[in-house]
């Protein structure tokens, strides 16, 4: 949302918005404290049992968030002003119109300012419905521990052709109370394709910049026939996750990003500018460049499908040099030894960017500009 070039010393206003528990608040402001940013962070949630939950995780940490009672769809009338970072994960499905929803958030947005987010998906969720519709049908009139009693009954009758027992990927129903109620009882879940996630974002005035994890809604993480991948070739780079969706049958939820129509900058970030700095996260760059030069392809799994992703043995000195503070051009200078030139900055590009796509495809790379 900020192409790596924000300037965390200034002062950052973030709205958590349908923050339940804090998971995503906690993070975020503890994030924030050890980058030493002057941030104001807002938790709003319905619930006072989960505040009270947050204030409690906040305060052992001594975090300061400010906490407020209300709905997503009132935000227009409670005058919090201006965010520079909205996060709403697992809410905007749960909308009575999640159109309005995306859009009080945006509203809400600075100039510059993003959303991140998170709603279900349907294919990867394949046996769920069906199984909230019979539900419905079995608990009407019923009190909500009554019908989590029936529930558990219903589906430890389910026969093995049922779809919410074919599909092992979905388990939520077995751990615990919770998570039960959220999966087969809750009464509004409305999942989105990635097309329809498209068409959420455009309506609340807002532009697609990223799905996480990348990798996963590129088409050749999953397919090696080149006609195939050719005939893919034409479409926009959001059509083409579209059809990953699709391939891969499995994505249970779309985690997307999104910034004003109007916000011009090129997103998401790009390994074009010398003096951006590649920063790891989980990884250990010595050990991933020995593994490189030995031809070894990074690997990943996501719900039943394994990925491998060859990444050029030739990579392997530049990730060797990643360390979350040289600049690109740094790295590129380092390459060079006496005797040896440097690589001229397109030669080092053309190795450098196979290297980025794929570590930043299972979010273990990013790009920032340099800290001072």
């Amino acid at each position: 949302m900020f192409g790596g070039r924000r300037d965390w010393r200034r002062p950052f206003r973030a709205l958590i918005a349908g923050g339940g528990t804090g998971d995503a608040a906690i993070m975020l402001a503890q994030q924030l404290k050890d980058e030493g940013c002057p941030a104001e962070l807002v938790h709003l949630d319905l619930s006072e049992a989960a505040q009270a939950i947050a204030r409690a995780r906040a305060a052992a940490r001594g975090l300061d968030i400010r906490f407020v009672r209300g709905a997503l769809d009132e935000l227009d009338r409670m005058g919090l002003g201006a965010f520079d970072y909205v996060d709403c994960c697992g809410v905007l499905h749960h909308l009575a119109d999640p159109d309005a929803g995306l859009a009080q958030l945006a509203a809400a947005l600075a100039p510059e300012g993003g959303i991140g987010a998170m709603v279900y998906a349907p294919y990867g969720r394949t046996g769920v419905y069906p199984a909230q519709a019979l539900l419905r049908k079995l608990t009407a009139g019923a009190a909500p521990a009554e019908k989590e009693r029936i529930a558990r009954a219903a589906v430890a009758a389910l026969p093995s052709t049922n779809w919410l027992i074919r599909n092992e990927h979905v388990s939520d129903h077995r751990s615990g109370d919770a998570g039960l109620y959220d999966l087969l009882l809750n009464p509004r879940d409305r999942p989105f394709t990635v097309g329809e996630v498209a068409s959420l974002v455009a309506h609340a005035g807002l532009r697609l910049t990223g799905l996480i994890e990348p990798l996963r809604y590129r088409p050749e993480s999953y397919i090696a026939d080149p006609d195939l991948l050719a005939r893919l070739a034409p479409l926009s780079d959001f059509e083409r996750a579209g059809f990953a969706e699709l391939w891969a049958g499995n994505m249970r939820r779309h985690v997307f990003y999104a910034v004003r129509a109007d916000n011009a900058a090129d997103l998401p970030a790009r390994p074009d500018s010398p003096d951006l700095v590649p920063a790891p996260c989980g990884i250990e760059p010595a050990s991933l460049a020995r593994g490189i030069a030995q031809g070894q392809a990074l690997k990943a799994a996501f719900d039943g499908i394994s990925i491998r992703i060859a990444v050029p043995p030739a990579t392997a000195p530049i990730a060797a040099l990643i360390d979350g503070r040289r600049s690109l051009e740094e790295i590129r200078l380092a390459l060079g030894s006496p005797g040896r030139p440097a690589p001229d900055w397109l030669e080092f590009l053309s190795l450098f960017e196979p290297l980025y796509r794929a570590l930043n495809g299972l979010n273990l790379l990013f790009l920032r500009s340099r800290r001072d």
